[in-house]
């Protein structure tokens, strides 16, 4: 079964994020038992020629690789596709517009109006059929609700056909109330309970990233609803980690 059709199926997968550029980071991550693993290439330094290796390595080992792009732009949803992704996640959608100018920059007419190249994706040229099928049927989009305007506008953007997935991005949602890191506050509790709402009643798969490298949060997640969920991001994994072990050591020490 493709990612696709498992977002769609409302599977209960498990991601993560990519943010830092080097191949073993890449290699540990698609290697430990992920459903899909995101290059974010908004939040970060990892450049379009950098992300095409990292896909490379997480493709190799069967990890479905997506692109967090920068923005619901044209040419950077394409590069993101040309070089070989999964799928991509587009940050920051407003309205049912916003929406399908998503599927435009993925998809190639006469569903969207994505431009034809060849690289990677299609094989360098030797595979563009292959890839034009599997683009219009196994590729994955997912919109991020990250702004108080798309929870006013959740009921028009559910209704765009050929989004395989919606996440709730927490920081800049709580961010766009006035309100940043504040996930307890009970405007964004409010704000977030909409969309869940909206969701389960068009029968969409809405995930969660969970930053925090407790697994207990991210359980705490699916408890509540949400269909699939991202487990936190490569630099929480390291200095979580590194910090709490240092800390019990030298409690112990008493150093």
């Amino acid at each position: 079964m493709s990612l696709k059709q498992r977002f769609l199926s409302k599977d209960k997968l498990i991601g993560s994020w990519l943010t830092m550029y080097h191949p073993s980071i890449a290699d540990i991550m698609a290697t430990s038992g992920f459903d899909w693993i995101t290059i974010d290439m908004e939040h970060s330094s990892i450049s379009t020629n950098e992300a095409q290796i990292l896909l490379s390595i997480m493709q190799n080992q069967s990890c479905p690789c997506l692109i967090r792009v920068a923005k619901n732009d044209e040419v950077l949803i394409k590069k993101a596709m040309d070089i070989g992704a999964d799928g991509v996640i587009v940050p920051n959608i407003k309205n049912a517009v916003d929406a399908k100018q998503a599927i435009n920059h993925m998809k190639y007419p006469p569903t969207g109006t994505r431009g034809v190249g060849l690289y990677r994706a299609q094989k360098y040229g030797y595979g563009f059929e292959e890839y034009k099928n599997w683009l219009e049927n196994k590729s994955t989009l997912i919109l991020q609700i990250e702004h108080i305007d798309a929870v006013n506008n959740i009921e028009e953007i559910l209704l765009i056909d050929g989004i395989d997935a919606y996440i709730i991005g927490p920081y800049d949602l709580s961010a766009s109330m006035g309100k940043p890191g504040k996930f307890d506050d009970s405007d964004v509790i409010e704000a977030i309970s909409k969309v869940k709402k909206a969701c389960l009643k068009h029968n969409k798969s809405l995930g969660f990233h969970e930053v925090s490298s407790n697994p207990d949060n991210l359980i705490k997640k699916f408890k509540e609803g949400f269909d699939y969920a991202a487990f936190s991001l490569d630099f929480f994994f390291l200095a979580d980690m590194a910090r709490d072990g240092i800390k019990k050591i030298r409690g112990s020490l008493n150093v």
